[in-house]
């Protein structure tokens, strides 16, 4: 477990190893896995296909045991029942009842976390005008589109006040409109004092709102770190001046202050999160 009392997820020396059905061989989906997400952050978690991405949010959901390792989550073992009740699931795929509607589905999942009825309305009415379905809220859900789901489906994940948000490709199916959105939203919820664990295939999104990002390959956490510090390129310098002359511009490394000139600004460029993604992804393929 985590020595800090804002871990909301700590993992240590987290292993899952598969036995493949009819065979001696076994896989190994994660090999000791070590983050931990504090308190009111946004962490995001990348990687490519068969990196280890799903494993992972199924130990932290206590669906699967792990081989070696522990997890924890709001301090506790991630297969305790009561616990949760304060965590937030919207999977990679909407799987809702189709024939019901909105509020129905609201209501169906409210009542699975035994939320009172006048509380349960009263979360319902802010959900479905946070995620802005109100005026499709009576359809059945069968006439959504895959955007209006992923809407209906952050609302259900957020229907009993989670703590913790754990969030599968939350943008997956929206329009750049729908997208903006939900970032918005998974901001809000962080001004709000939740802790938010996502994993997306849309690395500027990620780049966008998260804080910290862990990225995965073939089992094994290759970077791990904020977004600022990785995207930065620390061996190189922006200088911004503005007063000076082409000529004082060639000698700019000693020379601005006394030809007159202002520095704007000293900075280290940054890179993107996708290209770094693929650099490490690359280098271990390698």
């Amino acid at each position: 477990m985590g020595d800090s009392v804002n871990d909301v997820i700590s993992t240590e020396n987290l292993t899952k190893v598969y036995k493949v059905l009819w065979s001696r061989r076994k896989v190994t989906a994660l090999s000791n896995l070590n983050i931990s997400v504090k308190k009111g952050e946004i962490f995001g978690l990348l990687g490519p296909n068969g990196s280890g991405k799903t494993t992972t949010v199924k130990l932290l959901l206590g669906l699967v045991y792990p081989t070696a390792g522990s997890v924890h989550i709001l301090g506790k073992p991630s297969t305790d029942v009561e616990m949760k009740n304060n965590i937030g699931f919207l999977p990679e795929e909407t799987y809702l009842y189709k024939f019901l509607n909105a509020d129905e589905t609201l209501d169906f999942y409210g009542k699975l976390f035994s939320i009172p009825r006048k509380e349960r309305k009263r979360r319902m009415e802010y959900l479905i005008d946070l995620v802005g379905i109100a005026s499709a809220r009576k359809r059945p859900l069968k006439q959504y589109s895959k955007g209006m789901l992923r809407r209906v489906g952050l609302a259900q994940a957020l229907i009993n006040d989670p703590e913790l948000v754990i969030l599968d490709e939350p943008t997956s199916g929206l329009d750049p409109l729908g997208t903006r959105d939900i970032k918005d939203l998974i901001l809000d919820m962080k001004n709000a004092g939740k802790t938010v664990f996502m994993c997306s295939h849309l690395l500027a999104d990620v780049q966008d709102i998260c804080d910290r990002v862990a990225i995965l390959n073939k089992g094994e956490l290759q970077v791990l770190g904020s977004v600022t510090e990785l995207i930065s390129k620390t061996d190189i310098l922006d200088i911004s001046v503005k007063g000076v002359s082409d000529e004082t511009l060639m000698n700019i490394k000693g020379i601005i202050k006394d030809n007159n000139g202002e520095v704007i600004s000293v900075s280290n460029p940054t890179t993107t999160l996708e290209e770094l993604f693929i650099n490490v992804v690359k280098d271990k393929d390698e």
